[in-house]
């Protein structure tokens, strides 16, 4: 499972990279291009969302982030195949008794030189998708833009990080977290329904739209020790998150070949 989860975000960093490398060179890739009529072209995006949870999503967690990447393929009949993966983070974290088995009746965590802990709490998950999009002729200035529906489906992966900074909290150090970070790994789907803007020429391309995810995952810990007397539930969550997505498109267009003419 480990080495599954280093490959995918081995895999998500280089895609976010590629969408960097190529915006760096956004000047060059969109200088060669006509798109008055309707092309089809390799393209990478940068997108960030903003998501509120919902389902059993929501017992653990609020509103959340995501930045990630897209890479694609545009046919000249407005198709879009790809695969994308975002980096979901937040700090808003509402799990019911959590670490109260390590608090006082003052309802601190004390440290190893008896003074009152600092906590962090935070969500970090991810997901890798395969995705097919739509681009339909709707208030279009031209043939490449328009209202998009984008389906996407494949692999998530969240847990609960805690951070103690300076503060030495031993039971929160090393493989103790685990019993803690409430890792929950499984399937997603996603539904997307924007406007794709592509400009005939210059670096005016972007994407936007209502974001909808639904996580068909399960709780991977076998305690959580902050419960020790309650069984974890190992049955199929159902997790929800909506918001919205806004992306940076960079097309590949081939290089033109250039004109000339002799007197």
């Amino acid at each position: 499972m480990y080495s599954i989860k280093f490959v995918i975000k081995s895999h998500f960093t280089s895609l976010f990279f590629l969408a960097v490398i190529c915006m760096l060179n956004t000047n060059h890739v969109n200088a060669q291009r006509d798109a008055t009529k309707a092309v089809a072209t390799p393209y990478v995006s940068v997108q960030y969302g903003l998501n509120w949870t919902g389902g059993d999503l929501a017992d653990r967690y609020g509103l959340t982030n995501a930045i990630g990447s897209h890479a694609g393929y545009k046919t000249k009949r407005n198709w879009i195949y790809g695969i994308d993966g975002n980096f979901f983070f937040g700090n808003d974290v509402n799990i019911p008794g959590l670490l109260q088995n390590l608090k006082d009746e003052a309802g601190q965590i004390i440290n190893t030189s008896g003074e009152k802990s600092i906590v962090l709490y935070f969500n970090r998950g991810f997901n890798v998708n395969l995705s097919v999009s739509k681009i339909l002729p709707i208030l279009n200035p031209n043939p490449n833009s328009g209202v998009m529906i984008q389906l996407t489906a494949g692999y998530l992966w969240h847990k609960l990080r805690i951070e103690t900074q300076e503060d030495e909290v031993p039971q929160l150090q090393g493989d103790y977290l685990k019993g803690y970070d409430r890792l929950t790994i499984g399937l997603n789907t996603s539904q997307f329904l924007g406007y794709s803007y592509m400009a005939d020429r210059g670096i005016l391309n972007f994407y936007a739209g209502a974001y909808f995810q639904q996580g068909f995952t399960k709780n991977q810990r076998d305690v959580f020790w902050d419960h020790p007397n309650e069984k974890v539930d190992k049955d199929l969550r159902i997790e929800q998150m909506i918001g919205f997505k806004v992306g940076w498109l960079i097309p590949i267009y081939k290089r033109q070949p250039k004109d000339y003419y002799y007197n």
